[in-house]
């Protein structure tokens, strides 16, 4: 049986857009990962790790988000104590993300607000306490911020803060005044 030039020509393009439909239509989610699918510019639902179907030119994966927990270094910043000191401080932030379609559609980055979020409420703490009371409650300010950055950002995030360093300015001046101070006898 032979078939015509312009019979074959038609069985590969037919063959070709079947490929492409079918390579839109089954997509695979990495483990660790949730897809937001959106139908026709709507959410739709949040595909799972493994083999999923989607309908294609309808169906599109809008977000794609990672279920691992992410550091995030949050930059070095002053705060203003109860008596009037100024500290410098910085800290690391770990945020996994816990609900994929709040994280979507709540806010534009979610990682940036929660970091902005912590730093405000880092400046927030430190301004309640005296100088003394920070270096021995430097502890206890972490839960403080993990649990008002997770009220706050409508639990899409899970937030644990480690505070890295807790400097105060004046006391590094006055301890390099007595260091020279000090040396200069000798």
């Amino acid at each position: 049986m032979i078939i015509e030039p312009s019979i074959s020509i038609y069985l590969i393009i037919l063959l070709i857009l079947f490929l492409v439909i079918a390579f839109q239509a089954i997509r695979v989610v990495p483990q660790q990962q949730v897809w937001i699918i959106e139908r026709l510019g709507k959410f739709n639902n949040k595909s799972q790790p493994g083999l999923n179907i989607l309908i294609p030119f309808i169906d599109r994966v809008a977000y794609k988000h990672s279920l691992k927990e992410q550091a995030i270094d949050v930059m070095e910043q002053t705060a203003i104590t109860n008596d009037n000191v100024t500290l410098r401080l910085d800290g690391i932030l770990y945020v996994r993300i816990v609900d994929a379609e709040a994280a979507s559609y709540g806010v534009n980055d979610p990682y940036y607000a929660v970091v902005q979020l912590a730093q405000t409420t880092m400046r927030s703490e430190i301004g309640k306490m005296t100088l003394d009371k920070t270096f021995e409650e430097r502890h206890a300010i972490e839960p403080r911020i993990d649990e008002r950055t997770s009220e706050k950002n409508n639990l899409s995030l899970e937030v644990l803060t480690k505070l890295e360093k807790l400097f105060a300015e004046h006391i590094y001046k006055y301890l390099l005044f007595l260091k020279v101070e000090f040396s200069s006898f000798r």
